[in-house]
């Protein structure tokens, strides 16, 4: 089984389903992105559940970097800025240990333990 993600006019997932493997052939279909997208109206490409082929498995709301050929992550915070390997980074490295971004004083917080 493999999953293909349905993209809008902007490269942005709209769904994601649970379709053919690529090397099926059915009634003369081989190509299923193709088959896909022309059934919805849609461009649609193929995501990996174990990330496999373009970076990340496609969740609604990620966009599609088609120069990259992988998916974009939703921004995690306004501070936040993607890098050129299209992982988002916070403003500073996160410190060795538990910690949680917070966006109001844009630092790392440590997380209490007990």
């Amino acid at each position: 089984m493999a999953h293909y993600a349905f993209l809008d006019e902007n490269n942005v997932v709209t769904e994601v389903i649970t379709g053919r493997n690529e090397n099926e052939v059915v009634n003369e279909i081989s190509d299923w992105e193709n088959y896909y997208g022309n059934f919805r109206g849609q461009r649609c490409v193929r995501t990996s559940y174990n990330n496999n082929i373009r970076k990340q498995y496609a969740g609604i709301g990620f966009t599609y970097d088609s120069d990259a050929d992988q998916f974009v992550a939703l921004k995690p915070f306004a501070s936040w800025t993607l890098d050129s390997n299209n992982d988002w980074q916070a403003p500073t490295p996160k410190p060795e240990g538990a910690f949680y971004w917070d966006e109001e004083s844009l630092s790392w917080l440590a997380i209490p333990v007990g």
